[in-house]
């Protein structure tokens, strides 16, 4: 089974319970926790899952512009891999923005 710890798996099914449980994940280092979270969504989930993760992230009133050590938001990291226009447009529908 594939959580935070796992790489993403095509085809495999997540129960909210499981995508909610993302939210729960604190950093070790200094990353703010809200970009941590997202970091490691995007990192473990595909699209789909994603989309539903980054929605129940804004209805627990999350920050989805904070900023990672590097004051990058996870739209400007997002932005940096080619095969991640998903990701970015979820990003932006709950609004996502670059920090500059």
């Amino acid at each position: 089974m594939s959580g935070p710890s796992q790489p993403k798996v095509e085809g495999e099914q997540w129960s909210d319970e499981r995508i909610g449980s993302f939210l729960a994940l604190t950093p070790r280092d200094e990353r703010h926790p809200d970009f941590h979270v997202l970091i490691e969504a995007y990192q473990y989930m595909v699209p789909e899952f994603f989309g539903r993760f980054v929605e129940l992230f804004s209805e627990a009133g999350r920050d989805i512009n904070a900023l990672s050590p590097d004051g990058e938001t996870i739209l400007e990291r997002v932005g940096q891999h080619a095969r991640a226009q998903a990701y970015a447009a979820t990003l932006e529908k709950f609004g996502a923005k670059k920090s500059c």
